[in-house]
């Protein structure tokens, strides 16, 4: 099968947005796919102007995202969309990427997948039904450095794995700037956007996912606090979670909007018993290596020839360059890409093409959701095992 560019659909992501921006750029950056078409807003106005700041025809600018679907399928098969892009709140997460599903389009989806459990497992029962491809944006493990941690915890380096600490801060809304306009924190703040967890839900499953993917180990059981620190919100703004993980491996996970003065300071530590490691995303090319009375390492990363292969394949520039950001979102879409190029032609995705999160990190993600919030704000029992 003949293939080219990938043609991208994209539901939200309107100019004035922050995130639909780094999505756009991050899928452009490869020049394997194209943005096509979209409704950018649920504003027929903010998507009219929208698409004609992104160059797009004036007939592929819609004003919904049903009419997107219904009028792209109308069109020559090597005209329409072919993959989609899905940046809005999180309770329009499900029926987008459920329509494009049904329709053979491949997805991706921003975090966390959808607004309820009980839609991501329907998500991943379309997924395996239809045999299409679904990203989703855990951008984190998207960087070189995490890539490398990973690759050598899973060679042993540390032994057997004890520890890990995991923390993303934010001081963003340590006030209720959801009251002002011209920011996003009105439905990250609001559960009838976002879903039942706030600060956990936005910035917590980042944390869960990145000691998860750089272990290799699942969590079977959470002891939580969250914390609603400014009056009048109604959704956590802070929490705190104990976890057990898979081969006795405790975890310590810490995220937080009301940390007053930080940015973003994703920072994780894993442990174990020949020495430990250590990623700060505020210095997201460095990886620091702590082995017992031996010397502190920190290994650069670069088109370098010490890395393992999962970095370099990831890396683009030689040592001393910063990818950073944008650059990881990129990775993701370059996988995501490569793979559903791959199967077009009939062929079989390699390990490298298919290291990006999918929908069953999604349903893992709002089964964290769900035990979190379990016991977060349980009175009685804390300790609570995954919920399934």
């Amino acid at each position: 099968m003949k293939t080219g560019k990938l043609r991208m659909g994209m539901v939200g992501g309107g100019k004035t947005g922050f995130i639909g921006a780094i999505h756009l750029r991050a899928a452009l950056m490869e020049n394997m796919i194209e943005l096509v078409c979209g409704c950018f807003s649920s504003d027929p106005g903010r998507s009219l102007d929208s698409g004609r700041a992104y160059f797009l025809p004036e007939n592929r600018i819609y004003s919904s995202y049903q009419e997107m679907f219904e009028r792209e399928m109308k069109l020559p098969e090597e005209e329409r969309m072919n993959i989609v892009a899905i940046v809005t709140p999180n309770k329009y997460h499900y029926e987008p990427a459920m329509m494009a599903l049904e329709r053979g389009i491949h997805v991706v989806l921003d975090k966390p997948m959808t607004f309820s459990l009980e839609e991501a497992v329907k998500l991943q029962k379309k997924v395996k039904e239809t045999g299409l491809v679904l990203a989703l944006t855990h951008v984190y493990t998207g960087y070189p450095a995490v890539k490398e941690m990973k690759a050598r915890i899973a060679a042993g380096n540390l032994g057997k794995i004890r520890r890990v600490y995991v923390e993303y801060p934010q001081g963003w809304l340590s006030d209720r700037i959801e009251l002002q306009e011209g920011n996003n924190a009105g439905w990250r703040t609001d559960p009838g956007l976002s879903g039942k967890a706030g600060c956990m839900g936005d910035i917590g499953t980042h944390a869960w996912h990145l000691c998860e993917y750089v272990t290799g180990l699942k969590v079977e059981e959470i002891c939580a606090e969250l914390n609603t620190f400014v009056p009048g919100r109604r959704i956590d703004d802070d929490g705190t979670a104990f976890m057990r993980m898979e081969q006795g491996v405790k975890a310590l996970l810490s995220a937080s909007q009301i940390a007053i003065g930080e940015a973003n300071k994703v920072n994780i530590r894993v442990y174990g018993e020949k020495g430990g490691m250590q990623w700060v995303q505020e210095n997201p090319n460095e990886l620091r290596i702590l082995q017992g009375n031996k010397p502190e390492e920190i290994v650069r990363i670069g088109n370098n020839g010490y890395l393992g292969t999962d970095a370099l394949w990831n890396t683009r520039t030689p040592a001393g360059h910063p990818e950073g950001f944008i650059e990881a979102f990129a990775n993701i879409y370059r996988n995501f890409a490569l793979t559903v190029m791959t199967r077009q032609k009939g062929e079989i995705p390699t390990e490298n093409m298919l290291d990006f999160p999918n929908v069953n990190d999604g349903v893992r993600g709002m089964q964290f959701i769900e035990t979190v919030v379990k016991s977060g704000w349980s009175d009685g029992q804390k300790w609570v095992k995954w919920v399934e």
